[in-house]
């Protein structure tokens, strides 16, 4: 049976858990990322239909998890914290932000770097720590640092800003949108250990 993550500090460090498992930079090239809707959960079986229109059984390990999404804001976002912020590059120059998901405390330093991500053509995903937000006229511009480096993103007004909450296998429910990393056998079968699920009003945008 699936377990419910409980609204203590113990779901801060279910989630994350859950959260290494979804933007872990060391595995993100060997895993495959389903993105889509629910269609039904039948035991161990997640039936998606994904973004791109195909269904997909997804098989469920024993003790496999489920996340839930909250809505955040700038103003959650202090010096100090750890971020995953998947972005594009600007024509003005660097990059501007897709999205950006505030990772739990427990989670900081997992997954740490600057790496391709398919949320859209040429996106990438950035998961570091904030060193500084400043205010500029096209949106807030945090400046990140990971492995030594540095990167700076500007996070355009109406850019979705969440964090992890607790859900239930009852949030799986039909035409629930939901992301999750799986593993693909060679013969295809795709299974997965964590989900996350829109809730709260808030999809998951990675």
């Amino acid at each position: 049976m699936p377990r419910k993550l409980p609204t203590s500090f113990a779901a801060l460090s279910a989630l994350a858990l859950l959260a290494m498992s979804v933007l872990d930079a060391s595995a993100a090239d060997q895993r495959v990322r389903v993105r889509g809707s629910v269609i039904g959960l039948n035991g161990q079986t997640l039936t998606v239909k994904t973004r791109e229109g195909e269904t997909l059984d997804v098989a469920l390990a024993d003790g496999w998890t489920v996340a839930g999404m909250a809505r955040a804001s700038m103003s959650d976002i202090k010096p100090g914290d750890f971020v995953g912020i998947a972005s594009l590059p600007r024509e003005a120059g660097g990059d501007g932000a897709l999205e950006v998901l505030i990772f739990p405390p427990a989670m900081k330093g997992t997954g740490e770097g600057s790496y391709p991500w398919d949320l859209k053509p040429n996106s990438t995903m950035t998961n570091a720590t904030v060193a500084e937000a400043v205010a500029a006229a096209d949106g807030p511009t945090l400046t990140l640092t990971y492995q030594g480096k540095e990167k700076k993103i500007v996070i355009p007004d109406g850019t979705p800003i969440v964090t992890f909450a607790p859900a239930t296998p009852a949030d799986l429910k039909p035409g629930a949108i939901i992301f999750l990393i799986g593993e693909k056998s060679d013969a295809g079968a795709i299974a997965a250990r964590r989900v996350t699920v829109g809730t709260n009003g808030v999809v998951p945008p990675m």
